[in-house]
């Protein structure tokens, strides 16, 4: 086994974990890190026995699961909801203006 096939089998198996943390307790409230994970891995090479490989990852925090009386609530965070909502709400609008001088 490779090096490429190595990672990624470990990353693989840490599955739902690697999205969410640990459960934390303090002052009667449970709080349950969530975040939302991606990652790749890539190699290549020739018939010479060259070549060459590669992979990264992004973690972002997305908020929190807050425990408090039996009552699960989600609590966003804002910075990421603002790191995945300017890039969208700007293709959307780059979008919708392209349609509209198609239209006319």
């Amino acid at each position: 086994m490779n090096i490429v096939e190595s990672l990624a089998q470990s990353v693989k198996s840490r599955g739902v974990h690697l999205a969410f943390g640990e459960p934390v307790v303090a002052d009667g409230m449970t709080v349950i890190p969530v975040a939302f994970v991606g990652y790749g891995f890539g190699g290549g090479g020739s018939n010479e026995a060259m070549g060459g490989g590669g992979g990264g990852g992004v973690s972002i925090p997305v908020g929190i699961y807050r425990i408090t009386d039996g009552t699960v609530r989600f609590i966003p965070n804002p910075i990421a909801i603002l790191v995945a909502g300017v890039p969208l709400v700007l293709a959307t609008g780059i979008a919708l203006s392209r349609i509209l001088k198609a239209l006319r």
